[in-house]
């Protein structure tokens, strides 16, 4: 199977100044969004930060407050294919990849491709595979590709993974190990509603009645979030900023109850995602407050802490380290 070739990324030496801002570009994303996952906009925000950040989200929550309604929104939204799995302990690995079959009437091997070659893919309770189907994502996640009978195939320059688990029934699961869970940028929690949304919620469905089908298309035009990504990519960071991450980075190591600290691929997620925030503020530059409002859900994803408070844990490495006076870049205003 061959799927389908993005043009080449060009050269960003001399790039002319963006013909979008981020308010022109992901306000309609951001208001669809808030619709769709009433109250919840500081979900949101992080979401969005994800994506324009290239990462992947897990989910850690109860059933029912909206993880699949936001992932098909989402999808919709960006005019992205959406796939599903739900995980199970039968689950096998060329059920989320693909796997090759026998064409009799050929005589050839055909490629079934798996729901991996989407651009946003819902993976329902990960942590109810087995560790060998988990893997089968570790690959997909990091380079955006899988390799099949020793056949390399590329996924979606956009691919992005929404990954959930329950944090209260825990029987039959397989807890992610280390290596999967660095390949997430955040861990967040959506969380009940406030009652004055969870009303509206119970009132929309009235109006809605029994056609819930979303018939908004999507916001973005073909390349639209790849160009994104890529302005945001380009965003300046100071060198300040740059040593005051490192310094947290390796501060994470030291800490006594800490026993995995943050890793040289976790900092450069983590850079990458105070990008995308400091994009959403509008902005061209980072701040260090764009690396402490980020901190716990790229930190919480990563961080090997001995107790089940890591949220303690996190403020006292960030408290351990001088902010540095970096809130406008030198030589820039």
């Amino acid at each position: 199977m061959t799927t389908t070739q993005l043009p080449r990324r060009p050269d960003t030496r001399d790039r002319p100044a963006p013909a979008f801002s981020a308010q022109e570009s992901v306000r309609p994303l951001r208001e669809r969004l808030n619709r769709i996952l009433r109250g919840k906009s500081d979900v949101i925000e992080q979401v969005l930060a994800c994506l324009l950040a290239r990462g992947h989200i897990l989910l850690e929550d109860k059933p029912g407050l909206g993880k699949t309604t936001l992932a098909k929104g989402l999808a919709a939204a960006i005019g992205g294919r959406f796939a599903r799995i739900q995980c199970t302990p039968d689950l096998l690995p060329g059920d989320v990849t693909g796997f090759s079959l026998f064409n009799q009437q050929s005589q050839q091997f055909e490629f079934r491709p798996g729901p991996v070659f989407s651009d946003v893919l819902l993976t329902d309770e990960i942590n109810r595979a087995t560790p060998r189907t988990q893997s089968a994502l570790l690959e997909a996640m990091a380079e955006r590709q899988v390799t099949i009978d020793t056949v390399r195939h590329r996924l979606s320059a956009e691919f992005f993974v929404i990954a959930t688990q329950n944090p209260i029934d825990q029987h039959g699961t397989y807890p992610l190990p280390e290596a999967q869970l660095d390949r997430f940028a955040m861990k967040l929690s959506i969380g009940y509603p406030d009652p004055q949304d969870e009303l509206g919620m119970l009132q929309q469905a009235l109006v809605a009645g029994a056609d819930e089908t979303d018939d908004e298309g999507p916001l973005f035009g073909e390349n639209v979030l790849r160009e994104l990504h890529r302005e945001v990519a380009g965003l300046y960071v100071d060198p300040r900023v740059q040593e005051y991450l490192l310094a947290i980075g390796q501060a994470s190591r030291r800490h006594p109850q800490v026993t995995l600290g943050v890793s040289p691929r976790g900092l450069l997620v983590w850079q990458r995602v105070a990008q995308a925030r400091a994009f959403l503020n509008d902005r061209s530059f980072v701040t260090p407050d764009d690396l402490q409002e980020t901190a716990l859900p790229v930190l919480g994803v990563r961080l090997g802490v001995e107790h089940s408070h890591p949220e303690t844990t996190i403020r006292e490495i960030l408290d351990s380290i001088p902010v540095p006076d970096a809130q406008t870049p030198r030589g820039r205003t």
